[in-house]
């Protein structure tokens, strides 16, 4: 089994680092912009790239870290009142979800992670809106789908913002509610993966490749964050995720691979 060292070494040779790079960059501007987004557009490329596994766990390790700047001013705007009963959904639901990725085929992985990505993101396009208050009960359902898709791809915003931006929920509360989300969720991933055996020297030589990129476009990304016309942004990061899982699909690989 290669160290961390061998691995970040082996990785500078290889041609797929670079279209990391990029890719990464694009998902931390999304993530620092909107609070969500940057695993539903870089998981699918990561996958295409690297082993699905890989992709997945490097990404949770770099959004882990690389975003607890983000956290601490988003719990000056959170509504407590309803991240936490999702949180406490999560936490039921990843553990399935990492036995799912730590089990799975790999090819299966990438087209179950392109389906999802691209109905979850047809279901936020229509939008559909929840007017009611939400129930507790509601939301640990909610928060247990995002769990199990979190455990399988590191993908769990859709569910939660689709539920959220039903509401009467201002922008700014919506964004702290899905970093807050991610900050408690993120505690209930890491057991469920290190359990399933899923840390490994590869995605952790790819995350300290991708992590400087991610963290300098995540605060690019959060200083746009009330300066940009939100609705266009959220509209082209939309289309730039569904592009990306399109792409991911093994179906295209004959043609993207030549």
């Amino acid at each position: 089994m290669h160290s961390v060292f061998e691995a970040f070494a082996d990785l500078a040779q290889d041609p797929s680092l670079v279209p990391a790079l990029l890719v990464i960059s694009a998902a931390g501007a999304i993530r620092g912009f909107a609070g969500f987004g940057g695993g539903m557009l870089f998981i699918p490329f990561g996958s295409f790239l690297f082993e699905p596994r890989v992709a997945v766990v490097a990404f949770f390790l770099i959004d882990s870290v690389v975003t607890l700047p983000l956290v601490r001013r988003a719990f000056q705007h959170w509504d407590w009142h309803t991240v936490l009963p999702c949180a406490l959904g999560s936490w039921l639901g990843v553990g399935f979800g990492a036995y799912i990725l730590a089990t799975a085929d790999p090819l299966a992985l990438r087209w179950s992670i392109s389906a999802i990505i691209i109905v979850l993101v047809a279901f936020m396009a229509t939008g559909w809106r929840y007017r009611k208050r939400p129930a507790p009960l509601l939301s640990v359902g909610v928060g247990v789908s995002s769990g199990v898709l979190g455990g399988v791809s590191q993908v769990s915003a859709p569910p939660l913002v689709a539920f959220w931006t039903s509401g009467p929920l201002p922008a700014e509360v919506i964004r702290a509610n899905v970093i807050c989300f991610f900050f408690f969720a993120t505690l209930g991933s890491a057991v469920a993966f290190a359990l399933n055996g899923i840390f490994g020297a590869e995605p952790i030589g790819l995350a300290l490749w991708l992590a400087p990129a991610y963290g300098f476009a995540l605060f690019v990304g959060a200083r746009l964050f009330g300066r940009a016309n939100e609705t266009l942004f959220r509209r082209a990061a939309l289309i730039m995720i569904m592009v990306a899982a399109v792409l991911s699909m093994p179906l295209l690989d004959p043609v993207l691979r030549g």
